[in-house]
């Protein structure tokens, strides 16, 4: 009975879940475009910052703004030259994934399987709402504490 009740509770959130998911093209264009105006608000603070804090005059703003832009390029570009890898190795990772769940399929029961994915699925939410959130990104670079001396 608790599985049943907890198999219907995975099913009813997976749907809920789903259907917030539901964008269109506009929403995705006017949430890009909302993006790339507060990077360019974010980059224009940090030029003003820069300008008071290193007392630049005009020209030197202009110089860095012009290396900025020009990076921005190269890394765009770079991003786009190395596409083509990222999408093949997103393949592969697929590939090798359908392969493990068809193995994890052929080594556990009907219910064994139902639940790992379910599990999965769960865990994978959390990621997403982790990544969403920022936390993942928050964590301290070194854990470490300082040696005494």
């Amino acid at each position: 009975m608790k599985k049943l009740v907890l198999a219907i509770a995975f099913i009813g959130i997976g749907g809920l879940a789903m259907a917030q998911q539901t964008t269109t093209p506009q929403d995705k264009e006017a949430r890009k475009a909302e993006m790339h105006q507060k990077m360019e608000q974010k980059h224009q603070k940090h030029l003003d910052e820069m300008k008071k804090d290193l007392n630049l005059n005009d020209s030197q703003v202009a110089q860095i703004k012009s290396l900025h832009e020009k990076r921005k390029s190269e890394m765009k570009a770079d991003f786009d030259k190395n596409k083509e890898a990222r999408q093949a190795k997103m393949e592969d990772m697929k590939t090798k994934r359908a392969q493990m769940d068809a193995d994890m399929k052929k080594i556990l029961t009907p219910d064994q399987y139902d639940k790992w994915q379910a599990d999965r699925k769960a865990k994978m939410e959390q990621r997403k709402t982790a990544m969403k959130d920022g936390k993942m990104m928050k964590k301290p670079m070194n854990t470490a504490a300082p040696e005494a001396k």
